[in-house]
């Protein structure tokens, strides 16, 4: 019987390590996935307005590129939750996440347009530098992705909505 039950936990023990390794194997290969390399390329202007938004608005947190991209009263569902309406509030979440998370990076995975849509695959990154959804700062650094559509009224963006990974980025923010 002691020995059945030693044989039980260690192939728990073992499945538990096999699904750990999986998990991480797992978190590297998303980490590692190339972003796109623009150079040379010639984008339509509203794929060159998204790459504007995530290289240059975000990566820099450059505020002042709002009212160039987005019309006055456009709506915005966040990657990590808030609906939002207008560029004073999302100026402020522009701080709120560059705050929270030191160095703060989007890779561009892929894009995709649409008549008047654009949408794609990003990752998003940074070092934990504040409490973010009940968990303390780390100084880790850590990733989600996002899959935003960018909806388009004119030259300017009329409402951006965008799906993240909440529950991977919360895994990651507990468990590194």
């Amino acid at each position: 019987m002691r020995d059945g039950g030693l044989k039980v936990t260690r192939l728990t023990h073992l499945l538990s390590n096999v699904w750990i390794a999986k998990r991480e194997a797992a978190n590297l290969s998303s980490m590692d996935e190339p972003e796109l390399d623009f150079k040379g390329l010639t984008l339509s202007p509203q794929k060159e307005t998204v790459r504007v938004f995530y290289k240059e608005l975000w990566d820099h947190a450059d505020k002042r590129l709002i009212p160039v991209i987005f019309h006055e009263g456009f709506t915005f569902r966040g990657s990590l939750g808030p609906t939002l309406v207008g560029h004073e509030q999302f100026a402020g979440y522009v701080d709120f996440v560059t705050v929270t998370f030191g160095q703060y990076t989007t890779d561009i995975l892929s894009m995709i347009e649409e008549g008047n849509r654009v949408s794609g695959k990003m990752r998003f990154h940074g070092f934990h530098r504040k409490e973010l959804f009940e968990v303390p700062a780390s100084g880790r650094h850590v990733w989600w992705t996002g899959m935003p559509i960018f909806t388009f009224e004119g030259a300017k963006v009329r409402d951006l909505f965008v799906l993240g990974d909440i529950h991977g980025l919360i895994g990651r923010l507990k468990n590194g």
